[in-house]
């Protein structure tokens, strides 16, 4: 009998965003990945924030969207673009139409902030769209720091052994 186990892909893909030097209420949304030939089961995503010399105040957190299509890249949820960009979203269309992912606490200056691993099938019930990325809202109280900040994912398929 066949047993039917997660395989996980290749570890450390990066998302393309900017997140360098994202001020304070700032929002960047990721250049958009395509699941269309890959199809990913799920996909883990997972990010690494380095706050500048600027104490955190306010929220102190940064918060992570995730968007997606259905039409292979032609729309996206939120008004997102699927471009690595400011995201200001349009009148009517914004990160409220968006999945949130989770919430990135930032409580010191100077420090390496690793989020939580996030699931993009959690996000859309249960399915990875076949186009999907994500976008950052900064609201630690300060810009982030001018390098080390970045974004990564990994795949996971069904493969029977």
């Amino acid at each position: 009998m066949t047993d039917i186990k997660q395989k996980f892909g290749t570890a450390n893909q990066a998302i393309t965003i900017t997140l360098n030097s994202l001020a304070d209420d700032g929002a960047r949304e990721s250049s958009a990945v395509d699941n269309s030939s890959n199809l990913f089961l799920d996909v883990l995503v997972q990010l690494k924030i380095l706050t500048s010399g600027t104490a955190p105040a306010g929220d102190k957190n940064l918060l992570v969207y995730a968007y997606g299509s259905s039409d292979g890249g032609a729309t996206y949820s939120g008004a997102a673009t699927g471009s690595d960009a400011a995201y200001g979203g349009v009148a009517g269309q914004s990160k409220e139409n968006m999945k949130l992912l989770g919430v990135i606490s930032v409580d010191a200056a100077n420090e390496t902030f690793e989020s939580d691993v996030f699931s993009i099938a959690a996000a859309f019930g249960g399915v990875v769209p076949d186009h999907w990325g994500i976008m950052v809202v900064n609201q630690y109280g300060g810009a982030l720091a001018a390098s080390g900040c970045s974004a990564f994912y990994q795949g996971i398929l069904n493969q029977s052994v």
